[in-house]
């Protein structure tokens, strides 16, 4: 879909080489512009003298050209590449860019028609624009943080940096939108993701609902307090989620498991004192978690295993999608969109395995160091 469409890419880590690693399977050229030392994320978590885990995990289907932006010369030769581009996204800190002679103003002179995509931590002006911030961070301040929390009422330090991929997913989005709006109008634009606001706006509905009812958990059918949409511990001491919402789901499981005087408990709550909470809780714990995902498959109630990290690619809703797959060079990898099914076997590229490549390309070949 995004044949043609060519990216160049200056961030690091998570959220930057998450997005354009959507748009590279959507058929999209990226290649990304590293300093000599490499992306970051190639020296994060390292095995057996390969790059890190998380560069692999992002950045297949691109191309690598190493470039000294502290050299002018490089800046030289990042200024004809992005000459070429359709899109440019980086992830500097606000005015890095600027600073290198490589900000929007400067390079659309030279291109007037790119899509140019910063992604920062809390945009590019105003009072936090100048901080350095993580994935926790950003969850703390847009609130969704808060929506974590352990029965004694303490934030739970989440193990998956949500963030950092709505982030990523915020950025894809824009710079698809921007492309549809080159094409009608032939202009190209800047855009400017804040990590931050992109997580705030997941919390909509929690701030009208503390507005207008003082409820700070967002929708309280969803919260986990009534015994129709919960979490249950099994006879192996594994998790369940149930998420009869709907009456049909509702009836469905209480006829399945010959309880139909549950029918008028519905929504009743998850208390000690609540007689169907108690027998819930010990008919779940009287079966299995494959014995309960057996019935979740059998009975159309919202029955669903939690599973561990190690389970995903042997479930059968993973194995009929082939969304998580080996890769040809070994590793496990996870298709963004597991219904188009591109090519996915180009590997992680090397350290500037495409420098010359692409320099050559641009009759650039010759002024090469060394």
């Amino acid at each position: 879909m995004l044949q043609g469409i060519k990216v160049i890419d200056f961030t690091q880590y998570i959220p930057g080489p998450f997005a354009t690693l959507r748009l590279a399977e959507l058929g999209a050229e990226v290649v990304k512009i590293e300093a000599p030392e490499g992306e970051l994320a190639r020296n994060t978590d390292t095995q057996q003298g390969r790059e890190g885990l998380v560069f692999l995990a992002h950045n297949r289907q691109k191309k690598s050209v190493v470039l000294d932006l502290k050299k002018q010369e490089d800046v030289e030769r990042a200024k004809q590449i992005i000459k070429e581009a359709d899109v440019l996204i980086e992830s500097f800190r606000p005015g890095v860019m600027n600073r290198l002679g490589l900000g929007y103003e400067q390079v659309k002179k030279l291109n007037p028609k790119l899509v140019y995509c910063s992604i920062t931590g809390y945009g590019n002006n105003g009072p936090l624009s100048h901080m350095g911030s993580h994935d926790l961070n950003y969850l703390s301040l847009s609130g969704v943080l808060s929506q974590w929390k352990s029965e004694n009422g303490k934030p739970i330090h989440p193990t998956h940096t949500i963030a950092d991929y709505i982030g990523g997913l915020t950025a894809s989005e824009r710079i698809l939108a921007a492309l549809i709006y080159r094409t009608n109008s032939a202009e190209g634009s800047y855009h400017c993701i804040s990590i931050t606001d992109a997580m705030t706006s997941l919390m909509g509905t929690h701030l009208l609902y503390e507005q207008m009812t003082g409820q700070r958990n967002g929708i309280p059918v969803l919260d986990g307090s009534t015994v129709s949409y919960s979490l249950y511990e099994t006879k192996d001491h594994r998790y369940i989620s149930l998420g009869c919402l709907e009456e049909k789901f509702w009836k469905n499981f209480c006829f399945a498991v010959e309880r139909e005087d549950w029918l008028e408990g519905h929504y009743s709550k998850k208390v000690e004192q609540n007689p169907i909470y108690q027998e819930m809780k010990a008919l779940f714990k009287s079966k299995t978690l494959k014995e309960w995902s057996d019935f979740g498959q059998q009975v159309d109630c919202c029955l669903a295993p939690v599973l561990e990290v190690n389970e995903i690619i042997h479930h059968p809703y993973f194995k009929h999608n082939q969304q998580i797959f080996d890769a040809e060079w070994g590793d496990i990898q996870v298709r963004m969109h597991g219904d188009i099914h591109g090519p996915t076997d180009t590997p992680p590229p090397k350290k500037g395995e495409h420098t010359e490549m692409e320099l050559k390309s641009l009759g650039m070949v010759d002024k090469l160091d060394g």
